[in-house]
This record gives C-alpha cells, structure tokens and sequence, in this order.
C-alpha cells in the first residue's frame, strides 16, 4: 500500500471532520452550551451515534462535557477552545456552501 505524502496532521485533522456528523455538532456547538437531548434533536441521528461523535470530540479536546449535581442530573455540552478554533473554518465552508451548493 502506497503511504501517503499529505501532512499527518492535517490527515489526522480531515479524518477527524469528515466523520458523519462530527462538522455539524461542531457547528451546532457554536450557539454555545447545549444539552444531549438539544443537539439530538437538531439532526436526524441516533442518540447512539451522537454519544459516539461526543465522546470522540471530548477525547480529542474539542467538546466539553459538564455534569450539574441536580435531580435529574443536567449534562451540557460546549466547544473548548480548541473546538472554538474552528469556527472560521466552519463558518468559511457555511459561506462557500451558500454560494456553490444548491439543492
């Protein structure tokens, strides 16, 4: 198998992105903190999946999840700094969609 000669990092950083829904949750997380059930809605996807895409983006820095001590308990989740840098890119492909892309 040929070993590709693109950046590691930024092979690393597109297989990140490109996942199923990974981009939007991002993009969902840019209005600011929101619950499980919140962003659960805003998407046709399975609680499952979205478990799955949140813990994979908590494990790589970008979402935070914050557990509240209350009855039920309240778990929010938000964008790290590090997810916060992604808002122009994300914001630059929302732009360039909005011109190119019809549907």
């Amino acid at each position: 198998m040929k070993e590709s000669s693109m950046c590691p990092k930024l092979e690393k950083a597109m297989a990140l992105i490109s996942k199923r829904w990974t981009a939007m949750i991002i993009y969902q997380l840019l209005n600011g903190s929101q619950r499980f059930c919140e962003i659960e809605s805003s998407f046709p996807i399975s609680g499952r999946l979205l478990s799955e895409r949140l813990k994979e983006l908590e494990n790589e820095g970008i979402v935070t999840r914050e557990v509240f001590p209350e009855v039920p308990v309240r778990v929010e989740y938000s964008l790290t700094a590090k997810g916060l840098a992604l808002a122009p890119f994300i914001k630059e492909l929302e732009k360039w969609s909005e011109s190119y892309i019809t549907l």
